[in-house]
């Protein structure tokens, strides 16, 4: 019997951990299949409080579970396979074991929609590559004075593009329609700034690069004529969405339409002694130190829970 399960190893989970393990609740944290999150394939990071001259993502990563473990925290590299909600005490079995908690923090995070082409993996930070990226808010700054391209036709990608304006030369944004599907005032803002070109009807169908792994061009292709061509290109933004890893959760926990997970803002889920943060419930920032944030507040919610439950037995 588990105090305390924190599901993942982002941002969020090792906060969750280490205001969990200081609380001397002894928490468990199943690392899930991507260990350490989306920062766990980031390159730099600028944007980290603390981290004047920026931080590596993986570093970050690894400098949250050092601290986490330190106060306690037991960390063992499994994903959840069935979760049971539907008694008490809660069950979580991965593949190897069966583990029961009395309170779980989910932390499982969101992962960015990909365009599946050609050289999108090769040219990420996932491959120790650079130019193919899902977060212009986290990379847009090491894209001075080069033209980018954003794909997608949603507020996201208006956003984006918009954002990297700030850095870029010139943003091209790549859409598979010839109008948006981004609120009009986001479309009015991308439309009418003199750096923003846009690509209607068209599609990437490969992304190329260098031998050191940087971006050089993309190919796309216009859906109406069927015309191909190459474009010279330094940085990728992909931004058609995120998918919450919380399919797991389906029919025991309340879900929005995109998937998320709805919590209250103390990360209440609709279940008693069940919180969550991070990517899996927030889709407006997504931001590591956000994550963190609800990762913080769901921790101390948690050790409130337990305290109370304590109490009145």
């Amino acid at each position: 019997m588990e105090k305390v399960i924190i599901l993942g190893s982002g941002c969020a989970g090792y906060t969750a951990a280490i205001y969990t393990s200081r609380a001397n609740l002894n928490p468990l944290l199943l690392s899930g299949l991507e260990v350490s999150g989306q920062l766990g394939l980031t390159t730099d990071v600028e944007n980290y409080p603390g981290f004047p001259s920026g931080v590596m993502g993986p570093k970050l990563m690894e400098m949250m579970k050092q601290q986490s473990e330190r106060f306690g925290t037991r960390i063992v590299y499994e994903r959840a396979t069935e979760i049971n909600f539907r008694k008490r005490p809660y069950l979580i079995k991965t593949d190897d074991h069966e583990y029961e908690a009395q309170t779980v923090i989910i932390c499982t995070g969101a992962s960015p929609r990909k365009l599946q082409i050609p050289g999108e993996h090769e040219y990420s930070g996932a491959a120790g590559g650079a130019g193919v990226t899902y977060c212009a808010t986290c990379d847009g700054a090491f894209y001075k004075n080069v033209e980018v391209i954003v794909v997608g036709g949603g507020d996201t990608a208006m956003e984006e593009a918009l954002f990297l304006t700030r850095y870029a030369s010139r943003v091209f944004v790549a859409h598979r329609r010839d109008s948006l599907r981004a609120s009009r005032i986001m479309q009015e803002r991308a439309l009418k700034h003199p750096k923003i070109e846009f690509i209607w009807n068209s599609a990437l169908t490969e992304i190329l690069g260098n031998d050191q792994k940087m971006v050089t061009s993309i190919k796309i292709k216009n859906l109406a004529s069927g015309e191909s061509s190459e474009r010279p290109i330094a940085g990728v933004f992909v931004a058609i969405g995120h998918v919450p890893n919380t399919q797991i959760f389906e029919g025991q926990l309340d879900l929005d339409q995109n998937g998320y997970i709805v919590t209250n803002h103390r990360q209440q889920t609709n279940l008693e002694g069940v919180f969550a943060s991070g990517d899996a419930q927030d889709h407006i920032y997504r931001q590591a130190v956000t994550a963190a944030g609800t990762g913080c507040a769901a921790a101390i919610e948690a050790e409130r829970y337990l305290a109370a439950l304590e109490s009145s037995n």
